[in-house]
């Protein structure tokens, strides 16, 4: 169960930064509330898991699908670049992520 709280947590982390572009440097109410709401879930999630995790896998599985997560939003919903320097990068840290779980199992 810990497991899923880090990945919607990771989920949500993509949302809030996509409200964190929107905000306009938090000049616009609404995106800079979605912002502050979805942060605040995403950090809530993550807490309420590393109740049973390492921190260190944990974190690193979080803020890495976040990172990739928003990069491939970015992508798709705000037309940035999609170059094969990017996919590989964000690629890379996936098989981070996965390196790092399966140590943890190990």
């Amino acid at each position: 169960m810990a497991w899923v709280l880090v990945v919607t947590a990771g989920l949500l982390e993509v949302v809030f930064a996509l409200f964190l572009k929107q905000s306009d440097g938090f000049s616009r109410l609404w995106p800079s509330i979605g912002a502050c709401a979805f942060g605040g879930a995403s950090f809530l999630l993550l807490t309420m898991a590393l109740k049973s995790l390492n921190v260190g896998t944990a974190y690193a599985v979080w803020t890495g699908l976040g990172a990739a997560g928003t990069v491939l939003a970015g992508i798709v919903f705000l037309h940035e670049p999609a170059n094969a320097l990017r996919l590989g990068s964000v690629a890379l840290v996936l098989l981070g992520i996965v390196g790092l779980k399966l140590e943890e199992s190990v």
